[in-house]
């Protein structure tokens, strides 16, 4: 959901509106006076966004990750620790280092 102010109100109150769109990650739809409008949001709304689009991207991906999700909804599936993890797909605690994470 988002919230409706025209261009003056923005420009009056913008720095209390930036502080709302960061405190409560409500986007603000502003309206110009041509009848266009922009969205306000905060950072790291806009990378959760720009990551779900990667990773929705692949219609392989795509469909890798709705059907965890119906799996998840059907089923009561109890958390695993990283112990658990190791075991269960047989690695040992050296396997962690061999995992490069790019930069």
């Amino acid at each position: 959901m988002s919230i409706k102010i025209t261009l003056e109100e923005a420009a009056k109150n913008l720095d209390e509106i930036c502080n709302q769109v960061i405190d409560s990650s409500e986007a603000f739809k502003i309206c110009l006076p041509d009848g266009q409008k922009v969205i306000l949001i905060s950072e790291t709304e806009f990378s959760s966004i720009l990551e779900t689009l990667y990773l929705l991207r692949s219609p392989a991906n795509s469909a890798r990750l709705f059907a965890a999700l119906q799996r998840a909804k059907k089923e009561n599936i109890e958390p695993l620790s990283v112990n658990e993890l190791y075991q269960k797909y047989g690695l040992d605690e050296d396997d962690s280092r061999d995992v490069s994470v790019g930069a």
